[in-house]
Formats: structure tokens, C-alpha cells, sequence
């Protein structure tokens, strides 16, 4: 891993999320980006003038976030965008090729109802780069038991898993893999690829109605610092996809989740 993106919003825990970020890039010798993006829109004539001064702004603010993180001789650098903000993470991956998106959930209190808000589930959900959502106030160390779930076992690209393979290489990990038959499920969906278990300290097989009920129902037993999942279109939090944000009572965990690129079609 060598390009790390860390969107920072308004919250004023946005330092934390940095903070891990930081520690996780000078881990892995690993560049920082600090992406804020602003929309602006006016007259074309003054619209440069107007872009120029909310992006200014914007710098500003994200060297005060800079300045609280202990840097640990770790290059961080910082990304404006006018424009959206998929666009804008797609634009900076097209030009820099960024590796993972560390990110913060929306809560982690019961009472707030969303485990990932609008700006976060957009960036889990409409981009396809590895991220790392990270709860707030966690402090970096390394992932020694590590759940991998899924419902499927096929893999299209091998390359999806690298992020995985270079935390387990780094960390020692020792990675549980957790195959979850669903209603529907093939026998080609119970062939676990072979870049799967390379992977593998344990493979265990469970019967749920989701995957996230598989997790739940195996969480204590597993007891994993890390949880990793693929993206999909479709099937694995087919409901959740399709909004922006993700409801606590359809998914949350208090570690770290590794959210991989979509591994088949």
C-alpha cells in the first residue's frame, strides 16, 4: 500500500480518523492525502475567483486538522475538489492511484441511528476502492484475528484481496475466513477460490438468511480486531446498497470493517 485517501469532513473528531491513518501509513510506508471537497457554482466570471478562495479556505482548515496528528514522518499531503465528491475521490484515484480510503463511521452511539452517514455510505457505496472504516476513537494496532465473510467463494480478480494479504503479511494475522450460505446460494457460491484460501487459518461454513446474520451469529466466537467484507452488487447487503446511508440495525460493529472491491459480477 502505498497512497492512503482520507476524506475529512466537519466533525471534530476528524483529527482521530486522521491520527489512525497516519499511524496505519507509517506502518505500511505509506503516503497521506487529506481530501476536502467544496462545490461551488457561479456566473463564469467569477467563478474561478470563488473557487480559489473556498479552496484556500478549505487548505486552511485541513492544516489545523494536520497540525493535532503526530506525524510520524509520514508525507501528508492535502487534495482539494470543486465538485462532487465520488467524482472528486475518482479523480484524485485516476491521478494519484490511491490504495485504500480510511474513513469514520457516522456514530458510534446506540442512540444515533446510522452506522454510516450520507457522506460516508457515499464513499463505501459508489466507489469501489478498498476502504477502511474505522470507529472513532480507535487507536491503530495491528489486526492479529481477522474475520473475512462472505457468500460467495468465487473470485474474479485475485488482485481484489491484496490490501487483505498485505495486512496479514504485515501484521502476522492470522484470518478466519466465514462462508455464509443464503437462501439462493449455488454450489459454484461454495467454492472458496484458491486467493481466498491462501488466506485461510480456518474456513468455516454457516447457514443464515444474510451474511450479516452470519457475522453476528459468529462475532464472540471469532472475537476479530478486523472485519472484512466485499463490495457487491448484489446480494451481500443488496438493501443497503442502494441507499447512501446504512442503519445501525442493518449493520454495525465496534471494530474496524475493510470493505474490499467487488470480487465477481
Amino acid at each position: 500500500m502505498i497512497n492512503i485517501l482520507v476524506p475529512i469532513g466537519t466533525s471534530p473528531n476528524a483529527n482521530e480518523t486522521l491520527q489512525y491513518a497516519v499511524d496505519f501509513a507509517a506502518d505500511f510506508s505509506a503516503a497521506v492525502f487529506v481530501m476536502e471537497v467544496f462545490n461551488v457554482s457561479a456566473k463564469a466570471g467569477s467563478l474561478a475567483n470563488i473557487s480559489e478562495k473556498v479552496a484556500k479556505s478549505g487548505k486552511e482548515r485541513l492544516k489545523g486538522v494536520i497540525n493535532q496528528v503526530d506525524s510520524k514522518n509520514v508525507n501528508i499531503k492535502i487534495a482539494t475538489y470543486n465538485g462532487d465528491l465520488v467524482d472528486g475521490i475518482k479523480n484524485i484515484d485516476k491521478e494519484l492511484g490511491i490504495d485504500i480510503i480510511i474513513l469514520a463511521p457516522r456514530s458510534n452511539e446506540i442512540k444515533e441511528g446510522l452506522y454510516l452517514g450520507h457522506t460516508s455510505g457515499r464513499i463505501v457505496k459508489r466507489t469501489d476502492i478498498p476502504a477502511l472504516v474505522v470507529p472513532k476513537g480507535t487507536k491503530y494496532k495491528p489486526f492479529k484475528n481477522v474475520l473475512l465473510a462472505f457468500k460467495s467463494g468465487v473470485v474474479k480478480r485475485n488482485r481484489i484481496v491484496d490490501p487483505l494479504v498485505a495486512i496479514q503479511k504485515k501484521h502476522d494475522s492470522k484470518v478466519n475466513l466465514l462462508l455464509v450460505k443464503t437462501p439462493g446460494y449455488t454450489d459454484e457460491d461454495l467454492r472458496v477460490d484458491t486467493s481466498l484460501m491462501d488466506l485461510c487459518s480456518q474456513l468455516t461454513i454457516t447457514e443464515n438468511a444474510t451474511t450479516y446474520l452470519g457475522v453476528m451469529e459468529h462475532f464472540q466466537s471469532k472475537q476479530p480486531e478486523l472485519l472484512s467484507v466485499f463490495r457487491r452488487k448484489r446480494g451481500f447487503f443488496k438493501n443497503i446498497w442502494e441507499k447512501n446511508t446504512v442503519l445501525k440495525s442493518e449493520f454495525s460493529v465496534p471494530i474496524p470493517v475493510l470493505v474490499l472491491s467487488v470480487k465477481k459480477d
